[in-house]
């Protein structure tokens, strides 16, 4: 942890969730969960709600405490020790309530928002369809206006927290024939007559999250559950990238700093040739390379978190947030597996919990947007960024000794 770059209030919150960690989430719910004896964990996610830490960043009368995106983070990384289902759980009132805070009424924030931070109502996002998960503005599910209401009929799969959600947020074609971006709506659909809700999935890892598929059938959905403007979702959903991938990367950091403490005392105490681990370069290298990527990777979760909080504007908003959830996810994974080959063969046992954080961490680099979605982003608002620089850079294009032969400077 970086608690230099802490105020005296965030440490104290880091250190209400530390104690929720250590104190609350019992070894064997994590140990049912992945064994999916525990699809979802109910109980979790009440005590979270009473203990006022899900939804920080949302007003208080609604169940938040007002504070912002670096106060968040720090709570996450604490929370993504756990692995990536209980992280999930945690971040889907912080994702939904994002759509709910920002684009939803007044009524829905009552309805909905505030009981959902009070650990009371649960919630998932139905974004992803079987056709394809990056495709966004592909998608076939569809609400036809009926009087005041709309009739959604569609699937969605892959959504964490299915099982036990009351409510989703599912986003579906209103205007099938328009631009692409002017095509979709976002609505708030509660769980009931024609929502089917299927526990499919045999998942590698991140189990016990309740991931499954819904079906929609004949769905009426109140107008007044609309979110925004009719065929105006693609707001929404380029504001809600900022909540999904900033939870992931905040998460994969506690998820590596996991890894690494386990590897890391296990290196102090196994020995070979009578020398404990830690004293062979190449066990004390892999440490090191592990602790600087993940510096590395908190600076930058950080940063990205600052700068929207400090309100930090477009290209260079989106291309921190995308760097933030790519970077700090590779460094999981990369960190994970130091941490496995530091161990050895009892590292791929389940005599260590590292074997289970590998399969957890596998999945971060998918969801929320692939990191080479990822990659796309960055290039592209990186590239919009360069394209405005003033004439008040230096030319560095000119500091070479023959920069002045333009003849041979052919570009077609």
């Amino acid at each position: 942890m970086f608690d230099f770059l802490l105020t005296d209030a965030q440490k104290e919150l880091q250190k209400e969730a530390m104690a929720f960690v250590k104190e609350k989430v019992p070894k064997q719910l994590i140990l049912d969960m992945d064994a999916e004896k525990v699809v979802y964990p109910v109980d979790y996610i009440k005590e979270l709600g009473q203990a006022n830490l899900l939804g920080l960043r949302f007003a208080s009368n609604y169940g938040g405490r007002g504070l912002n995106w670096v106060d968040e983070i720090g709570v996450l990384e604490e929370i993504g020790v756990l692995g990536t289902s209980l992280a999930c759980l945690y971040s889907l009132p912080s994702i939904v309530g994002e759509a709910l805070a920002c684009f939803g009424s007044e009524d829905l924030k009552q309805r909905y928002l505030k009981p959902t931070l009070e650990g009371k109502l649960y919630t998932a996002e139905a974004l992803t369809e079987p056709r394809g998960g990056s495709d966004f503005f592909g998608a076939t599910t569809v609400a036809v206006k009926d009087g005041e209401d709309y009739i959604l009929n569609g699937q969605k799969r892959f959504v964490v927290g299915a099982e036990g959600a009351d409510y989703f947020m599912v986003y579906a074609k209103t205007n099938p024939e328009g631009k692409a971006h002017e095509s979709m709506s976002a609505f708030i659909v509660d769980r009931g007559p024609g929502v089917e809700v299927g526990y499919l999935y045999g998942l590698m890892g991140t189990r016990g999250g309740g991931a499954g598929r819904v079906v929609f059938k004949d769905v009426r959905v109140p107008g007044k559950n609309l979110l925004g403007k009719e065929n105006g979702a693609a707001q929404i959903f380029y504001q809600m990238m900022i909540p999904e991938r900033m939870t992931s990367a905040a998460g994969a950091l506690g998820m590596a700093r996991a890894a690494l403490d386990v590897a890391t005392a296990y290196s102090t105490k196994r020995k070979a040739f009578n020398h404990t681990i830690k004293d062979f370069q190449a066990v004390s290298f892999k440490v090191a390379d592990s602790i600087t990527r993940l510096d590395a990777a908190r600076s930058l979760v950080y940063t990205a978190a600052r700068a929207i909080d400090s309100g930090v504007p477009g290209a260079q908003g989106r291309r921190l947030v995308s760097e933030a959830k790519k970077f700090a996810t590779n460094t999981a994974w990369e960190v994970v597996n130091n941490a496995m080959q530091i161990m050895g063969g009892i590292g791929y046992t389940n005599v260590y919990p590292v074997e289970r954080l590998l399969r957890d961490t596998r999945l971060i680099m998918i969801w929320t947007g692939t990191n080479e979605v990822m990659d796309l982003i960055i290039q592209h608002e990186y590239y919009k960024e360069f394209g405005k620089q003033t004439a008040d850079h230096r030319a560095i294009e000119e500091d070479a000794l023959n920069a002045h032969l333009t003849e041979e400077k052919v570009y077609e």
